[in-house]
């Protein structure tokens, strides 16, 4: 390819994350020409997953789930033998006890003892009258935390957790979280499930659920693979100037490695960050529109990844969580436990998850500095030094849309701006600015060109948009 040399694209793409190839897949099947570029040297995106010798593992603990039987259908018939069904087991490490996650009761009494589970019940009675008689609505994630749950539960992982991941107070954290991840779960809940548990009826993504065998990049290899028939895919590229004219996308200019080119899309797909997006904009917007856009965060993450010799397993979890805000680490993970083909015949490795700004200490943190910290918390956990054999860094700079207080207002002026375009299509956690599962950028990416494919627009907004606890779904 020359440079400056100029395509015509049907549709191009930005990134090649779940979205992204779910668009460039479902675009193939109407035998839609495509390009999609990549900045990374491997389709996937947050979800793709990373090799270290003879070690794989994803960027964080991916499991499939989706109340939308068309993805899973779609999945199966694309890894057929190679999709499995994994029992799981996830747990909250607190104050040095394991506790069951979502919540057992036998086991959370168990384990904060009878004067504190008094305490939990009573706060939550207590939490529950006031809101009868209170017609206060709540305005961040700690208020909606503290009035589903009481204080005392909500504090005892909710809130500090919370904090941890995002780097803010919970009262500085949009209520928007709240619905996503707690909405539907109650403490009333837990204990009808422990009165009247059943072991019928069909079991849900809490004690099962599907994993492809060889990590989490096998379902967009073969997605790329079974695309590249109708479409390019191009890696280590990105987009260095979006030029607009008359409410339409008319060019992009990308840089590939050491060339520059142009394309002329008919159709323009965008999952890179949305932030990203509006400043590559030519004409710019207003300056209220790119201030606006400027306020939008994204937090970052750094996964630290260990090697471990002579150990067959550490932990029967596929990943644990640890609240406790002297852990530097928020998450960690044993890959073989998704898979055992993850790692060596009797040996094993674990993922250390940090959540962080970019150029923080931690984002600027080597690898020997990241373990050092870590090192006296990991041996509290069973994981001694001496059992450590190589380790590697990896960063992800966009890796969480930031949903504080004032994310929406900011928000909903650039996507208006946005909307004007009509050949201009948002996907995707980073694109749309939503902290949504794989399973909503699928379907983001399937809207889209669904979208193309039918001359109509669907409203993808609206994808991951229902206000309802993420962890629901079936397995099969």
């Amino acid at each position: 390819m020359q440079n400056n040399g100029q395509l015509n694209k049907e549709v191009l793409i930005l990134g090649a994350g779940p979205a992204g190839l779910a668009c460039a897949f479902e675009l193939s099947k109407a035998k839609k020409q495509f390009l999609a570029i990549e900045k990374n040297e491997a389709v996937g995106g947050l979800s793709r997953t990373l090799q270290f010798g003879d070690y794989q593992t994803d960027i964080g603990p991916h499991r499939f789930f989706s109340q939308n039987k068309y993805l899973y259908e779609m999945i199966e018939d694309l890894l057929g033998e190679h999709w499995l069904k994994v029992n799981r087991l996830t747990r909250f490490f607190i104050d040095g006890k394991f506790f069951l996650y979502p919540i057992d009761l036998k086991d959370a009494l168990k384990n904060v003892g009878w004067k504190r589970a008094i305490k939990i019940i009573f706060d939550y009675t207590t939490q529950k009258i006031k809101n009868i008689f209170s017609k206060k609505s709540q305005k961040n994630f700690e208020q909606k935390a503290v009035a589903d749950f009481g204080r005392s539960l909500a504090e005892l992982n909710m809130l500090n957790y919370t904090e941890k991941i995002w780097g803010l107070a919970c009262s500085e954290i949009s209520t928007d979280w709240a619905d996503q991840r707690i909405k539907g779960l109650s403490l009333l809940g837990v204990v009808k499930k422990a009165i009247f548990k059943s072991n019928k009826g069909p079991k849900t993504l809490v004690d099962q659920f599907y994993y492809p065998d060889q990590g989490n990049s096998l379902i967009y290899e073969t997605m790329k693979n079974q695309a590249s028939s109708s479409g390019e895919f191009m890696f280590t590229s990105y987009p260095l100037k979006i030029v607009h004219s008359n409410e339409k996308i008319t060019e992009v200019i990308i840089k590939n490695s050491d060339k520059t080119f142009s394309v002329t899309p008919e159709q323009l797909v965008s999952s890179i960050p949305i932030t990203e997006l509006i400043n590559l904009l030519s004409p710019q917007p207003n300056s209220e529109i790119l201030r606006a856009a400027q306020k939008l965060k994204f937090r970052s993450h750094l996964s630290l990844f260990l090697i471990l010799n002579n150990k067959q397993t550490v932990f029967p979890d596929q990943w644990i969580y640890l609240p406790n805000q002297e852990i530097p680490f928020g998450r960690i993970m044993e890959p073989k436990n998704f898979s055992a083909k993850m790692s060596p015949t009797n040996k094993t490795s674990l993922l250390l998850e940090f959540f962080c700004w970019e150029n923080d200490n931690i984002w600027h943190s080597t690898k020997e500095k990241l373990l050092e910290i870590s090192l006296p918390h990991l041996e509290k956990l069973g994981v001694e030094k001496q059992f450590i054999g190589e380790t590697f860094l990896h960063k992800e700079k966009y890796a969480y849309p930031v949903y504080d207080i004032n994310y929406q207002e900011n928000l909903a002026p650039v996507k208006k701006y946005l909307s004007r375009f009509e050949n201009l299509f948002l996907i995707g956690r980073a694109g749309s600015f939503r902290y949504n599962n794989q399973d909503h950028a699928l379907e983001m990416g399937i809207l889209a060109a669904r979208s193309i494919i039918d001359h109509k627009k669907y409203d993808i907004e609206q994808v991951g948009a229902e206000q309802t606890y993420f962890e629901k779904g079936y397995v099969k």
